[in-house]
């Protein structure tokens, strides 16, 4: 039987806490036999969860002949774990022992140095602090996890879930994985590379900056075709120095920021109406439904219609 530890810290998120306990205790072989056993490890008996205080029935030690470690998220990522916890994980580490996070947790497995040169993924609103306080580590916050073997690591809340599914398939099989993703309520095939869903936006011009009325502007003609001339031409300015200004104040160029803002209006018709995607492609100014399926994908991770099933 495999055994996977997850381990308890001040200040954890319990959502991230229950998500490996729950999805791998009710794990089922095909013969009707567990497929895991799960204990909770603290370095201490009695841990500060917010809402409610917990008490683990295992200390460090349970991390000896487990062959999984969880490591949750928590409610202050930055504060780095105890010399004792991060020498266990370490121990276990050289021991072979596979180890997990899920959502922040990537920070706490980060600071042992275990993902020094690897890619890793968190939640998309810590992944830049993360990026920053580990340059060592490639942070992608564009997907739903991470596999780089003994390490894995899995963006905020529902993607810990869809971790743990990959990993009963890695361990099982599909036919175990997808018995315990219908316990969960879960699809199965979400996979790893599947973006987090988020457009992200880029940082808009502050207030009574030059640029925002520019920004008002194509917001208001997201649908027409616009070339860089066209919105150089609008702004007064030479696509030279419209270029620099779009870099300097939103941090990306004036047609990858068009791009991604039609994306997140797309993605709003997809919510909240019956329109085709041809014709949401159109709304939202791309001449074919082709190339806007292409870009809708390549910055979401998914088609429109799969992003559709999903939220609308």
């Amino acid at each position: 039987m495999h055994t996977v530890a997850v381990l308890a810290v001040d200040h954890v998120i319990p959502f991230d806490l229950s998500t490996p306990i729950e999805v791998f205790t009710r794990t089922r072989l095909p013969d009707g036999r567990p497929g895991y056993r799960v204990r909770v490890c603290a370095e201490k008996p009695e841990i500060d969860a917010g809402a409610f205080t917990l008490r683990a029935p295992w200390g460090l030690d349970g991390f000896e002949g487990a062959d999984t470690i969880f490591i949750p998220g928590t409610a202050n990522p930055a504060t780095p774990l105890s010399p004792a916890v991060t020498e266990a994980l370490q121990a276990a580490a050289r021991a072979g022992t596979r180890i997990a996070s899920i959502c922040t947790g990537a920070f706490a497995l980060a600071g042992t140095g275990l993902l020094d040169g690897l890619r890793a993924t968190t939640h998309w609103v810590a992944a830049a602090p993360m990026a920053a306080a580990y340059p060592l580590v490639e942070v992608d916050p564009d997907v739903l996890y991470v596999d780089n073997g003994q390490f894995l690591t899995s963006a905020g809340a529902a993607a810990g879930l869809d971790l743990c599914l990959h990993m009963i398939r890695r361990d099982y099989g599909s036919a175990v994985a997808a018995d315990a993703a219908r316990l969960s309520v879960m699809p199965l095939e979400r996979e790893g590379g599947q973006a987090q869903f988020i457009v992200h936006s880029y940082v808009p011009a502050p207030d009574g900056s030059a640029l925002e009325p520019l920004l008002t502007w194509l917001h208001e003609n997201l649908q027409a075709e616009l070339s860089l001339s066209d919105i150089a031409s609008h702004a007064g300015l030479s696509t030279r120095t419209l270029i620099r200004r779009f870099r300097e104040q939103t941090g990306t160029t004036p047609l990858q920021w068009l791009h991604h803002a039609r994306i997140q209006r797309a993605q709003h018709l997809l919510e909240s109406t019956q329109h085709s995607v041809e014709r949401i492609g159109t709304q939202v100014g791309f001449g074919s439904p082709t190339a806007f399926r292409d870009r809708f994908k390549k910055t979401t991770g998914v088609s429109p219609n799969s992003y559709r099933r999903s939220f609308s």
